[in-house]
């Protein structure tokens, strides 16, 4: 069906993650799995995802991990710019939400793991 796999961002200590890997297999979705904390999505990637969330940047932050709190992230984010919030994300992948699906060449670019969602964008 697709020439390459798409990439999944993902923390192998997530719940919901390991349910997105487990709904896309059973879909016979094959995916490339990258380690979120170790690998995070390139700026281009969170630009793309950001487009497709409508321009919300906060719908990229994991917003109830530890490093988002101990950042300050939360007052810091409204006086944020655009290319300071994806680079910022870019260099510290405990601080995007996940998993973070991105295929670049389907134009499909989707964070956090709503089955319906995900099952009408990989239709």
């Amino acid at each position: 069906r697709r020439l390459s796999p798409m990439k999944v961002y993902a923390y192998q200590g997530c719940s919901t993650c390991r349910n997105a890997l487990s709904w896309l297999k059973s879909q016979g979705i094959e995916v490339e799995v990258l380690p979120i904390r170790e690998t995070p999505p390139t700026v281009a990637e969170l630009r793309a995802t950001l487009k497709a969330r409508g321009g919300d940047l906060r719908a990229l932050f994991n917003t109830s991990g530890l490093d988002y709190r101990a950042m300050d992230i939360k007052s810091k984010l409204p006086s944020m710019s655009v290319d300071a919030a994806l680079t910022l994300l870019s260099t510290h992948g405990n601080l995007v939400k996940r998993p973070l699906l991105a295929d670049a060449k389907a134009g499909v670019h989707l964070v956090g793991f709503q089955e319906a969602e995900w099952a009408a964008a990989l239709a």
